[in-house]
């Protein structure tokens, strides 16, 4: 476990300088999230330890387990992975973020599921880009219905967009496809003044949807190491 921890180490310090370099070009923040699902609550720990904040999880019992045994840090949980209506209790009660809400039946509870005292839950929508049967994520023509039922619900901030294009051989290709996130998102924009995140682009492909206009970056394997 220690040899995992020293080589995320040293991979987040290097994955620091290529998104900021990528950043400085383009002439915007990046923000990365760490995805942190099947990793254990050390390792979080000790990329927490290197001043990583916000982590993304998939797998809605597994990041509880993590959140409390990780109480002790001031950490920053995405939920990220596809969003059924028998989690919407617990994301909305545990999570600070969602980027993958696709559907409006899934609004009403997760307001009702926010406390009060909170701060509201920030959300993405997930675009389904590619128009994949494999994956998550809303029609672009969805985008505006589902963008107005979150700004009319108070627990609920809208931010932005996420996306996952199909993967392709070479990054470069990918561009295509980030670069049609960036024309949803900056008409969403419009319409919605307090929109300020474009999610897209993970270990293979980030620099490539920096170039696009992406705003965070949801990094894993690059971070953490191949999952085996």
């Amino acid at each position: 476990m220690q040899t995992i921890h020293m080589d995320a180490t040293d991979n987040y310090r290097r994955l620091r300088d290529r998104v900021d370099a990528a950043a400085q070009h383009v002439g915007h923040a990046v923000h990365l999230l760490a995805v942190s699902k099947t990793q254990s609550a050390s390792a979080v720990r000790a990329v927490a330890g290197l001043g990583q904040v916000a982590f993304g999880e998939n797998y809605v019992q597994e990041a509880l387990r993590k959140q409390r045994e990780l109480a002790d840090l001031r950490l920053e949980w995405h939920a990220i992975g596809p969003l059924q209506s028998n989690k919407c209790r617990d994301v909305g009660a545990h999570f600070d973020w969602l980027q993958s809400l696709d559907r409006i039946r899934l609004i009403e509870p997760l307001n009702r599921a926010r406390p009060a005292a909170a701060t509201p839950l920030q959300v993405l929508i997930q675009v389904n880009i590619d128009d994949e049967a494999s994956k998550s994520g809303c029609a672009p023509a969805d985008i505006e219905a589902l963008a107005a039922a979150i700004a009319g619900a108070p627990r609920l901030a809208l931010r932005g967009l996420m996306a996952i294009p199909a993967a392709q051989a070479d990054p470069v290709d990918s561009r295509v496809a980030f670069a049609r996130m960036r024309v949803l998102y900056d008409s969403l924009h419009r319409h919605h003044p307090g929109v300020d995140t474009l999610s897209m682009g993970m270990s293979a492909d980030f620099e490539a949807a920096i170039a696009e206009g992406a705003t965070l970056v949801r990094i894993g394997s690059a971070l953490f190491g191949a999952r085996t």
